[in-house]
């Protein structure tokens, strides 16, 4: 069986209360933070190798591009294609502080929409928060894209079986909640030059603000909701510079209003938002702004589903709108 890449706080099983002392922060079944500094990440969600259950179709493997950061990435390749492919870096979800590539539902969706939009995806296995607070993870991003960079021009032959299937001048960067907003960050940094991307897919972005809006306030979240608003305000506490509220841009893009965003340099951006998401609100204001500020955005509502829904919901009417998303995803790319 294939190794999974995984950061070894991943394992950090929780079995009952420890002796550690005071829990200063704790999100149920996922994250609880000591006093001492010490973190404990339950496995909520599998994680499993790259070999895992995959569709014929599609081949993938884990591939070092820091040891040193233990930066890696889960490639996936559809076999066959009848020419050169898009190339998606994927960044995957977790407020930043919880998460991996190597998590079963990442591994399923994007093992169906690699081969179901036709492209080969790159997904980061970034640092986590609040050991590596922001913008961490926004370097890992960076230093991602510059190892794509460097390997593409290298022609590397232990990298040749995706490579070669890559078309490098349709460079993609998208993600769901967090990891939609390291891909927003990502693009809009200097940092990638001369890299060109064509476009980000933004899946329900992990935005906030110290003025709560209308959904934050008011949409009714069921038990095993995938985010609620205390734990969005958690996943920010530990996940921003110590000292910094929820208005530093990193979290609230709009704070420095339209003018900030007409400087950038921003691709086309689609941005995919859920219905039932406390984020809904605060995703529309987004691609409002950006509209308003002369961007090319594309904005696209998920009728009757929540945060995550296309990872961690596996209803037939669930089922139903992942399939549209991936249509969606293909159409963008393509």
């Amino acid at each position: 069986m294939a190794a999974v890449f995984t950061d070894p706080r991943l394992n950090q099983l929780q079995v009952g209360k420890n002796n550690r002392g005071v829990v200063i922060e704790e999100i149920e079944g996922f994250l609880r933070v000591y006093k001492d500094g010490h973190v404990e990440r339950p496995l909520a969600i599998p994680i499993v190798p790259c070999t895992a259950a995959l569709d014929a179709r599609v081949a993938a493997k884990d591939v070092f591009i820091d040891k040193y950061s233990n930066l890696w990435a889960r490639i996936y390749v559809p076999s066959c294609p009848a020419g050169k492919l898009p190339l998606l870096v994927y960044f995957h979800g977790g407020g930043f502080c919880i998460g991996s590539a190597a998590w079963s539902c990442y591994h399923e969706f994007l093992v169906n929409l690699a081969s179901k939009a036709g492209c080969v995806i790159l997904s980061v296995n970034y640092r986590l928060a609040p050991e590596n607070r922001l913008p961490a993870a926004y370097d890992d991003g960076v230093n991602t894209l510059m190892w794509v960079k460097q390997q593409a021009l290298n022609g590397s032959s232990e990298h040749k079986w995706w490579i070669n299937q890559c078309n490098f001048s349709s460079l993609f960067l998208s993600g769901d909640s967090a990891g939609a907003n390291i891909a927003y960050n990502v693009a809009t940094s200097n940092m990638i030059k001369p890299l060109c991307l064509r476009g980000s897919i933004l899946i329900q972005p992990f935005f906030g603000g110290e003025s709560r809006t209308a959904s934050e306030k008011h949409m009714t979240q069921p038990v095993n909701s995938a985010l609620t608003l205390s734990a969005s305000d958690t996943y920010w506490r530990l996940s921003l510079p110590l000292g910094a509220n929820r208005d530093h841009p990193w979290c609230n893009p709009l704070v420095n209003g339209a003018g900030r965003l007409q400087e950038l340099r921003l691709p086309s951006v689609m941005v995919c938002i859920s219905e039932m998401d406390i984020l809904k609100d605060r995703n529309l204001e987004f691609c409002n702004a950006l509209a308003g500020a002369g961007k090319k955005v594309e904005t696209v509502m998920y009728k009757g589903v929540g945060h995550a829904f296309q990872i961690l919901h596996n209803s037939p009417f669930s089922q139903i709108r992942i399939q549209e998303t991936m249509s969606h995803v293909k159409a963008f790319i393509n």
